[in-house]
């Protein structure tokens, strides 16, 4: 397996009032956020067009769970299914099942820290 992460695909943390910091951000920073945050628009060194997400998640949130931190870092990975088979393998804990959406496949491992992380095999052009 040549390459397993690519890039950042996402931040998303815990606020207080998920509104209120997208409009914060929008005002003082200029993102363009909509109902999930920001999404960053980028090229790869071939070319291609990509993408990072910035999502503001409500304090109650059970996405991040089994971790107990606030915040979750989304990877951009290439051939998510195999690199799941991969970590496994190396003892990696693997959290639920992986899911396809018509943007992309996501997995979810727990590094050493404890910290939950998503893994996720993008399709750019489904945004576009």
């Amino acid at each position: 397996m040549k390459k397993r992460v690519t890039g950042i695909g996402g931040l998303f943390f815990k606020t207080e009032n998920p509104k209120e910091t997208k409009d914060w951000y929008k005002k003082h920073l200029g993102f363009n956020t909509d109902d999930f945050g920001c999404t960053f628009w980028w090229k790869d060194k071939e070319g291609n067009d990509c993408s990072t997400q910035w999502s503001p998640f409500g304090q109650d949130t059970k996405y991040y769970e089994p971790s107990k931190k606030d915040f979750m870092f989304n990877y951009r990975v290439e051939n998510l299914p195999k690199l799941l088979k991969t970590l496994k393998e190396e003892g990696v804990t693997i959290v639920g099942d992986m899911q396809e959406f018509e943007y992309g496949k996501f997995g979810w491992i727990v590094d050493n820290d404890g910290n939950k992380v998503e893994l996720w095999e993008p399709m750019d052009s489904a945004f576009l």
